[in-house]
């Protein structure tokens, strides 16, 4: 089944509405439903949702798309994400290669596919194991430390805390009887096998962190030790196919609705204090699964908030790691700021030994993300502030921060301006369109200021992606100039209608622009080709007679009379034409 195929299917037999309606509460008003948008901070009825279309578009910020479009942005997802859940939930088979349509498929048999579902099962089956061994008579010493550290019914029961007993093939036993193969539990991280080949649990004797992805599945565990042991205090699940670590953030699934209601999120870096956190009312605390933050990571949070307040412990490994988690988060175009906690104080103790109140006060003394950053580049040598500040800026992802940030790092550091600008603009240009995590918002590269002729081919293209010979025949895919227009263009003769899921949120917009509910219909198709064939002739004939003057011009200069004839009459050639 192609892309296409499966992408239509799934629209038959899943209602936007019933969707939607998970996330936010939707009314009903006259043909359409209507909600606060999920997308932004408001509280008025902006978002709108058309059934029969299968189409949402918010008025406020103009998020706009279909069911694929919402899934996706909603829980954080890309598109080959989205179409595997929802196509699950839908109970469409994605059989087949894929590669065709551009689709990774890893396994043409289906084999990886089946394995990573069997995965999730046993997952969700350990999970369900962890959680009852927590309330039986050896859960006892995993109980004491619960109430040891504080933590209620209701936090446990939110984030599916369990307890792994001590038993060598407790999950092992479990999981056999299920059916399972001790293999691909092996394969999933869930059991480990010794040099001999004996299969065993691989957490033993601690308190369990289920790790859920967006869509609410247990994907991988961290376990930690409930008493001193001389073990490693966590254990985490490494990668499988089911779970990269990098891309994925402790909590996010319980606090993305708080999240984007305030529109702010609280960075933090253990498992204990994303828990902690939502205890004390913070229901917008996350986690990242005690590794130093990732560009995917930022990425996941920035498409549920633009503000993050990172907690990070005060030691010398907690400001390396929030310094390097503030020049990701500011690269990016993220609001960022710095709890500095006291000396030898965390969240955990800070907020059971101090309180609310005194925890408020941080945040609202919360540092700003670079000032935060330049106090800490004054400890280093000048060279090494330097040698920072330059990387920092070649990270950049939005051209348009950059200027402002070369002030202030040159101010705050004392350094000239033009220390920091030297080979940056050279820099910037060799290797920006070619970065991977770039985002296209220069002013060349938005669709909304491309240059006219770019925009006028574009939007027929949009339109009508079946269309795409009869433009080339009109010589239109050689006119485009931008290297956006260029890049939609290569999506559109790739993806033809599918086009849509492949885009960058910038060329969605310029998507739902041509194509969005508001957009005319697309019912004329022939006389909008014709429009179009006449705006491209006319610029062709402009093109040939500026450029009949041009050599006209230069021939003067060297007085070749036989040429200038030659060029007068292609002119005349050219006017007549146009007064044709």
């Amino acid at each position: 089944m192609r892309t296409g195929d499966a992408v239509r299917l799934i629209k038959e037999r899943l209602s936007i509405v019933d969707v939607v309606r998970r996330y936010v509460e939707l009314k009903r008003n006259g043909t359409r439903w209507t909600a606060p948008c999920p997308f932004h901070l408001e509280t008025k009825p902006s978002f709108s949702v058309n059934e029969e279309l299968g189409v949402f578009y918010c008025f406020g910020c103009q998020a706009s798309g279909d069911v694929f479009t919402f899934y996706s942005r909603i829980n954080g997802l890309d598109f080959k994400e989205t179409l595997e859940q929802l196509a699950l939930e839908a109970g469409v088979a994605l059989e087949g290669s894929f590669a065709a349509n551009g689709l990774r498929h890893v396994d043409k048999s289906n084999k990886h596919h089946s394995m990573r579902q069997q995965m999730l099962r046993m997952h969700q089956l350990a999970a369900a194991h962890f959680a009852a061994e927590l309330k039986e008579k050896t859960g006892a010493e995993c109980r004491a430390y619960i109430r040891q550290r504080g933590l209620n019914d209701e936090v446990l029961e939110r984030f599916g805390l369990g307890w792994a007993g001590r038993e060598w093939d407790s999950l092992a036993k479990k999981l056999r009887r299920a059916g399972f193969s001790e293999q691909t539990a092996v394969d999933a991280n869930l059991l480990s096998k010794s040099p001999k080949g004996v299969v065993y649990d691989r957490f033993r004797g601690r308190l369990i962190f289920p790790i859920k992805n967006l869509a609410g599945q247990v994907i991988a565990f961290g376990g930690r030790i409930v008493r001193d042991e001389d073990e490693a205090k966590y254990i985490n699940s490494s990668d499988t196919p089911v779970y990269k670590k990098g891309e994925h953030i402790f909590g996010l699934p319980q606090a993305r609705k708080n999240i984007a209601s305030i529109g702010k999120a609280l960075l933090t870096e253990g498992y204990m204090d994303v828990v902690t956190l939502h205890q004390f009312g913070y229901e917008n605390a996350i986690g990242v699964l005690g590794t130093a933050l990732t560009p995917e990571q930022v990425k996941r949070v920035s498409n549920f908030t633009s503000k993050v307040t990172l907690l990070f412990d005060g030691d010398r490994a907690g400001r390396k790691a929030a310094l390097r988690s503030c020049e990701m988060l500011l690269a990016r175009g993220l609001d960022c700021s710095v709890v500095v906690f006291p000396e030898g104080e965390d969240i955990d103790s800070f907020l059971r030994k101090e309180g609310v109140g005194a925890f408020e006060d941080l945040l609202r003394n919360a540092v700003d993300g670079l000032k935060y950053c330049i106090t800490l580049l004054k400890s280093l040598a000048p060279r090494e502030a330097v040698e920072w500040a330059r990387n920092f800026l070649r990270s950049m992802e939005i051209p348009e921060l950059l200027s402002p940030y070369v002030s202030k790092l040159a101010g705050h550091l004392q350094l000239s301006e033009n220390v920091l600008r030297e080979n940056l603009a050279d820099w910037h240009r060799q290797n920006r369109p070619n970065h991977r995590t770039r985002l296209t918002n220069t002013r060349e590269e938005r669709p909304g200021r491309q240059n006219m002729r770019d925009r006028q081919i574009l939007m027929f293209a949009v339109r009508y992606p079946g269309r795409l010979d009869d433009l080339r025949a009109m010589g239109a895919d050689m006119l485009l100039q931008s290297p956006i227009a260029k890049k939609t263009w290569e999506h559109l003769a790739e993806w033809g209608d599918d086009a849509h899921y492949h885009l960058d949120e910038t060329e969605k917009k310029f998507w739902a622009l041509c194509r969005g509910p508001h957009a005319p219909p697309r019912g004329n198709g022939d006389n909008e080709l014709e429009l179009l064939r006449n705006q491209l002739d006319e610029y062709y004939e402009c093109a040939q007679k500026s450029s009949v003057f041009a050599a006209l011009a230069k021939n003067t200069s060297i007085g070749d009379f036989d040429s200038d004839l030659d060029y007068l009459r292609a002119l005349q050639k050219t006017l007549e034409k146009k007064h044709e």
